[in-house]
């Protein structure tokens, strides 16, 4: 069965949720108490900072920017699988490499909730309309 237009335009915007969260998130986290000096010294909770670390993270922000675009364009069938690949990668990069700091699990439990919403979305069954 089809993808509804409405269904790929609100799977779209919870993308963006998704992305913006994330961002946000770790914006916000500068402004815990603690944070500049252990930025300054390179090391973040207990992880060092480097450059492959930061290009995973742009990576995984990269994934959610994309499927706000690619939910628009790809056929049915590479729509829901991508999506669900899309949701299972960014939801273990945002359990897995989150911190523990309240702010930081208020956004994690959103941007999860808002990709389990993007999974029923793209498999769930549109009801049949039955002809009289």
């Amino acid at each position: 069965m089809p993808l509804p237009f409405q269904t790929r335009i609100a799977v779209s915007f919870l993308w963006c949720f998704v992305a913006l969260n994330m961002a946000f998130a770790d914006v916000l986290s500068i402004y815990t108490p603690g944070t500049v000096p252990q930025l300054m010294n390179g090391t973040i909770e207990g992880v060092a900072l480097s450059e492959t670390l930061m290009l995973i993270a742009a990576v995984m922000l990269q994934i959610a920017m994309v499927m706000i675009v690619a939910t628009q364009f790809l056929p049915d069938k590479w729509c829901r699988i991508v999506n669900s690949v899309a949701v299972i990668v960014t939801a273990a990069f945002v359990i897995g490499g989150g911190s523990l700091k309240p702010h930081y699990i208020f956004f994690a439990v959103s941007e999860v909730a808002a990709m389990a919403t993007v999974l029923v979305l793209m498999w769930r069954r549109e009801p049949q309309l039955v002809a009289d």
